[in-house]
């Protein structure tokens, strides 16, 4: 079962097409779409996408880290009220990012480890955004696992080191366009990873592998990667598949 496990198939670079996206995403054998929410103002338009297309797309709740400013208390407020109402997959798109602005850092810790205690609260697995911050949030995971925590690490660019501590705390490596690159070197950590560890995620409309690099990312263009991950590993990608979307199911208990 082909998932993807990481798309903001609900943002406006998607509002004059969206239905020929999600035909694209079926026909590409996609069966199942998990959305990160990004804060207050992109929830509604997150949960009527998931209501259009019922049993297809599923949604998150959380705060990304780059929407962590002054008002975060407010904003996380909203998050554990929406958790009060209704059932989500998980607590995400949550994090941290050191890459743009490095203002709110004490904020941004403040708010993950909030999260993680709603997730802990909920029973519900968390998906990380890291932008060179990797080595932080290995120990802000590593200091609340108490072994019932459970999630990705989305975007995975790391090291193999980096890799290894992640995967010792039970969490997945969530593994995109970057594969694709012809220089990021991704290939040569994850080619010494074990399947099992792995799950497939566009970031959509971000980060589209090649050969479509430079353009809007879509769940179709997930096929790229799994054609990587299956060259890399010298198995098919029936295999591939199989193993992936059932790290992902298990994750998000579909």
């Amino acid at each position: 079962m082909l998932i993807d496990t990481h798309a903001h198939i609900f943002s406006d670079h998607f509002e004059n097409d969206l239905d020929e996206v999600i035909a694209r995403s079926k026909e590409a054998g996609i069966k199942k779409l998990f959305m990160p929410n990004i804060d207050s103002e992109s929830v509604e338009s997150m949960i009527a996408l998931e209501e259009r297309f019922p049993g297809y797309c599923y949604s998150m709740i959380g705060l990304h880290p780059c929407s962590v400013k002054g008002n975060h208390h407010d904003e996380l407020k909203v998050v554990e009220k929406w958790l009060e109402r209704r059932k989500f997959s998980a607590i995400g798109e949550m994090g941290t990012d050191l890459y743009w602005d490095k203002t709110y850092i004490k904020e941004q810790k403040n708010a993950f480890n909030y999260q993680v205690d709603l997730a802990l609260e909920h029973d519900l697995p968390i998906v990380i955004h890291c932008r060179e911050s990797i080595d932080l949030t290995i120990d802000l995971v590593k200091n609340k696992q108490n072994g019932s925590l459970s999630g990705i690490f989305h975007c995975f660019t790391g090291d193999i080191e980096q890799a290894r501590k992640i995967i010792d705390l039970g969490f997945y490596l969530g593994i995109g366009g970057v594969l694709t690159f012809k220089n990021s070197g991704l290939d040569k950590v994850i080619k010494d990873i074990d399947l099992q560890y792995l799950v497939l995620e566009t970031d959509s409309p971000y980060l589209a592998p090649t050969p479509k690099r430079g353009k809007r990312n879509e769940p179709s263009y997930l096929k790229f990667i799994l054609r990587r991950l299956a060259d890399l590993y010298e198995v098919s990608e029936d295999s591939v598949e199989k193993i992936t979307g059932e790290n992902a199911l298990n994750l998000y208990r579909q």
